[in-house]
């Protein structure tokens, strides 16, 4: 392979992909993304509301799930919109800087999402297996410093990666493989030395994703652990039910996570198909349904909500 020009590339567009072989429906597909959308922006919103409104919601557990819902609302912000343009409007053309100021915010906020959720498991696990000091460690000021510590940690990592792409001279076909950008993705229609790239894509992914998930793990066997331990059964399944709903956001969220990084590293024989669905999963699913499940399983919250709708 050529190695990496000094010169800038010539400005020129990537082209965004919508779901091949549907072209004649493509408008009423576009249906069920405007309602995904519209949930979305709403659940999001109605549980910053309700948290922020009521006093008796400041909890650290309701405090990290709407660091969470910000997050969302950011992804859904950040990329409905455009996939929305290409269904309706067939604008599929996105500059490359547009490009990489997409692709920064997607994998900054995925970032920091996989750290909300490594937050609220270190808060099942303090509240289940040391519930005497669950006050004394999860403190307010704690909270703030560890929200803004992880939020830091999305933005730095992600930082580098647009500057890493703009290196790059882009002479093959400019057709990505979804309907938004990606790291992974973008590098493919370089034409120089993408070893750089692929190996920082991979550590990053390793300390973030991978750990994060690692520590999620062992914290539900430690969880497990201290459940188990109980004497009375109903306890039990209470200390358990408290952390289904976060349970669920965790396999919504790195279930496609990791299947789509390894679709791209290792998936070269793989359906375009199954690619472009997996990545409209990994991408939309998250902030459609954490409201929803979160909504549905804390009864606090649910009142709450149920509360100012009938008012």
């Amino acid at each position: 392979m050529s190695t990496v020009n000094d010169t800038k590339f010539t400005p020129a567009v990537f082209l965004l992909t919508r779901i091949p072989g549907q072209e004649d429906v493509h408008l009423w597909i576009s249906i069920p993304f405007c309602f995904m959308y519209f949930i979305s922006i709403l659940g999001n919103s109605v549980i910053l509301f309700i948290i922020k409104t009521d006093p008796s919601l400041h909890e650290p557990m309701y405090i990290f799930l709407s660091m969470l819902a910000v997050t969302d609302l950011g992804l859904s912000l950040a990329t409905i919109p455009m996939i929305l343009g290409i269904f309706l409007f067939y604008s599929r053309e996105i500059s490359f800087d547009a490009c990489f100021a997409q692709l920064f915010f997607i994998h900054s906020l995925k970032f920091i999402e996989s750290s909300m959720l490594l937050l609220m498991a270190f808060n099942h696990f303090v509240a289940i297996c040391n519930p005497l000091r669950y006050v004394s460690i999860l403190t307010q000021k704690r909270i703030a410093k560890l929200g803004f510590l992880f939020v830091l940690r999305g933005l730095a990592i992600a930082f580098p990666v647009p500057f890493l792409l703009k290196r790059f001279q882009y002479c093959r076909a400019n057709v990505l493989s979804h309907s938004y950008c990606l790291h992974q993705d973008v590098i493919k229609m370089a034409c120089s030395d993408i070893t750089v790239n692929s190996i920082y894509g991979l550590v990053v992914t390793l300390l973030t994703v991978g750990l994060d998930s690692l520590l999620i793990f062992l914290s539900y066997v430690m969880i497990l652990k201290a459940v188990l331990s109980i004497a009375s059964q109903v306890e039990c399944l209470r200390a358990l039910n408290t952390c289904v709903s976060h349970f669920c956001a965790v396999l919504l969220f790195y279930t496609p996570e990791i299947g789509l990084s390894v679709l791209h590293r290792f998936g070269k024989g793989s359906s375009p198909l199954f690619q472009i669905l997996l990545g409209y999963i990994y991408l939309l699913v998250p902030p459609l349904i954490n409201p929803i499940v979160y909504s549905v399983k804390s009864k606090h919250l649910r009142e709450r909500i149920i509360r100012v709708f009938i008012k």
